[in-house]
């Protein structure tokens, strides 16, 4: 790594804010989210399936790498599906056209979400950094960017007040550094072998997000095109 974890950390969140504070500049445009959003997940399950996967394998062999990625998309499942949304590219199927804002009321479920998921990007990329993984870095740069940019678009779309959005875009980037430093606080405590663990749990989240964005569009354009056949 050409910079220290600290200052690859501090500048991940610097680009990641200045996605998402671009992403409020071009919220005139909200139909991009929908195009940058599948790239994301893309980025991941390559990243998920041809980095991570091959890194775990080393520590825990194909098979028992492969299981414990498989238990972390299931864990990722089961909270998304029965404790709380945890993917940001998720919007509100109700009809918003006669609202002051586009998504009112989503705001608070997208700060959160978003915030719970930058803290997980944080804690991942302190772990990896202490058992020399590379690949979670990868997947965690080459979703963030383009993540951020959506997020930045839809974060707009809630809220009326465009500074308010700017702040919301930056307490996204404290959530992720939090989780850092927790990670790094918790480290001492913590053996390799369940460091490593956690760390293939982790690709498995990934791997979930990826798909999540991966499939979340498929179904859109099946509903388009289905509909457009109708008519």
């Amino acid at each position: 790594m050409i910079f220290s974890p600290s200052i690859a950390l501090l500048l991940l969140a610097v680009c990641a804010f200045a996605a998402a504070y671009a992403g409020i500049a071009m919220s005139a445009f909200p139909g991009l989210s929908r195009k940058v959003l599948p790239f994301s997940g893309v980025m991941l399950l390559l990243v998920s399936v041809f980095w991570v996967l091959p890194e775990l394998a080393e520590d825990f062999g194909w098979a028992g790498g492969s299981g414990l990625m498989i238990l972390g998309f299931l864990l990722l499942a089961l909270i998304d599906r029965y404790v709380y949304p945890v993917c940001p590219s998720c919007s509100p199927a109700h009809d918003h056209d006669h609202c002051a804002t586009r998504l009112h009321g989503f705001a608070a479920p997208l700060m959160i979400a978003t915030g719970i998921h930058s803290f997980f990007d944080g804690w991942a990329l302190s772990a990896a950094q202490i058992a020399s993984r590379q690949g979670i870095w990868a997947g965690v740069i080459l979703h963030k960017l383009p993540e951020s940019l959506a997020f930045g678009i839809l974060l707009r779309a809630a809220m009326r007040s465009r500074s308010n959005a700017v702040l919301g875009a930056a307490g996204a980037q404290v959530a992720m550094i939090a989780g850092a430093a927790l990670e790094i606080a918790l480290a001492p405590f913590i053996g390799p072998w369940w460091l490593h663990v956690l760390l293939a749990i982790a690709g498995g989240t990934f791997l979930y997000l990826g798909f999540h964005a991966v499939h979340g569009e498929w179904k859109r354009r099946r509903a388009f095109s289905h509909s457009f056949s109708n008519h």
